[in-house]
């Protein structure tokens, strides 16, 4: 995985300051699996490009923590694409990777769906719904979070 990455990151800094939707974003939730439900917060860094006047598509990395004793903080990487649904609001479907959110925990693929509205030029509020899929040592997870960003 970190072959993978690494380079991603790389080509990440070198390309982002030529993007004009650079964005970077904090939020907070939270997450539930097998009856229990625990608080999350996170921040992520992305860059969405156009696909047309009425599509975008976009490359996010982030990192969320659960706030229970034994979690980490778990590193994602994720696509997304969507539609621009007015002037000010973005509609997307997210899909990704989420590496291990405690010591026995297995990385997991994860899938959602989430709505941006700008409230100011630069900045915009969201409301993001993702699944985390089971793995072998990780049960299935969902999470609905809320947050704010800067596009730069």
């Amino acid at each position: 995985m970190r072959k993978f990455i690494l380079p991603l990151l790389a080509s990440l800094a070198v390309a982002t300051p030529a993007l004009a939707d650079t964005r970077a974003e904090v939020r907070g939730g939270a997450i539930w699996s097998n009856g229990n439900s625990e608080a999350t917060y996170g921040a992520a860094i992305g860059f969405d490009g156009d696909l047309g006047p009425a599509a975008f598509y976009g490359l996010e990395l982030s990192g969320d923590k659960v706030d229970a004793t034994g979690t980490k903080v778990a590193f994602g990487l994720s696509a997304r694409a969507g539609l621009k649904a007015g002037p000010s609001t973005r509609v997307y479907g997210t899909a990704g990777y989420t590496t291990e959110a405690c010591d026995l925990c297995d990385g997991q693929v994860h899938a959602g769906a989430g709505i941006e509205q700008n409230i100011a030029p630069k900045i915009y509020i969201k409301g993001e719904y993702r699944h985390y899929f089971e793995t072998n040592n990780s049960f299935g997870a969902d999470a609905v979070v809320g947050g704010v960003g800067l596009r730069f």
